[in-house]
């Protein structure tokens, strides 16, 4: 009877154990190193957004002047730019990634999206490019912050600065420039002061099918904080910003899990994943404890 017991509640306590929602433990990275920016004319004057493109294993930057898109390395190195013709009334603050070359490019007051094919060392002007969804009416410089593209289903996780504050879905079919867009879920839930930016994390490929793959990355520039969420409004973790900068408001990930944050000076902050090991302590012990009752119990029922 009492190893029976013994044992259920070791299932029980392994199935809790296997149930709960994956987590990146952000309080496990570490700020690994940071880098400038090319800040001169023509290239990223206050960086707004960033990305990562999984096929080139490169960055991508843009100033809210929409000046430039960039690549850089992972460590700063200039690769190219291409100049973005686009005036000064465009306020670029969301880019992402989302395959083939090509970037989902955002501006924040028309809360519009287009597509952009890069290529390094041309140029390319707003009448050349037509928007191909908007997530909403005017928004004088609290619309549009943050895109972030989910290749398992070819839509885009998007976030509305302030006033109201919202975390949105989107389908959007940009040769046909249609879409539909929904809330992912009440953005007051995290009790962040502006969102600034998403990122989603099914683009790490290691991610996928562990139920990391389904949250997000969210930051916030007035708060000074970077959250992981659920894709419910659940909050898993933070990294505290505070002693950092109070303009960081971009955040993108790399296939490694390394997270790269975006600050307007211009610069990027580069936290490292915590190499995984073994599990956690408190799973040994659980399995030694387990373990060791079981044999106690073993033993007396033989004596």
């Amino acid at each position: 009877m009492i190893a029976r017991t013994l044992v259920l509640l070791a299932g029980l306590s392994m199935s809790a154990l296997a149930f709960a929602q994956p987590s990146l433990n952000l309080s496990d990275y570490t700020l690994g190193y940071r880098f400038n920016l090319p800040g001169q004319i023509g290239m990223v004057g206050e960086a707004s957004a960033i990305t990562y493109n999984w096929d080139t294993g490169t960055l991508f930057v843009v100033g809210d002047e929409a000046e430039a898109i960039v690549e850089v390395t992972k460590t700063g190195e200039v690769v190219g730019h291409m100049t973005l013709n686009f005036g000064s009334n465009f306020d670029a603050e969301s880019l992402t990634y989302i395959g083939n070359g090509q970037f989902a490019l955002g501006e924040e007051r028309t809360q519009s999206v287009y597509k952009i094919d890069y290529q390094a060392g041309t140029t390319l002007s707003l009448s050349s490019v037509t928007p191909a969804y908007s997530f909403g009416n005017y928004s004088n410089n609290e619309g549009l912050e943050g895109l972030s593209w989910d290749p398992r289903t070819n839509t885009l996780i998007a976030v509305k600065e302030k006033n109201p504050q919202a975390i949105y879905e989107a389908e959007v079919d940009f040769d046909a420039r249609t879409g539909s867009q929904s809330i992912l879920f009440n953005a007051a839930l995290l009790g962040l002061q502006d969102l600034s930016d998403v990122q989603v994390l099914a683009t790490v490929p290691s991610f996928l099918g562990t139920g990391l793959d389904d949250n997000l990355l969210i930051i916030s520039q007035e708060s000074r904080l970077l959250l992981e969420v659920t894709r419910t409004g659940e909050i898993l973790g933070s990294i505290d910003l505070r002693r950092l900068s109070g303009t960081a408001e971009g955040v993108t990930i790399d296939e490694l899990g390394n997270i790269y944050i975006s600050d307007e000076q211009p610069r990027v902050f580069v936290f490292l994943r915590p190499t995984p090991a073994v599990p956690e302590p408190e799973t040994y012990a659980l399995l030694l404890a387990g373990l060791g009752l079981l044999g106690f119990a073993a033993r007396r029922r033989a004596a």
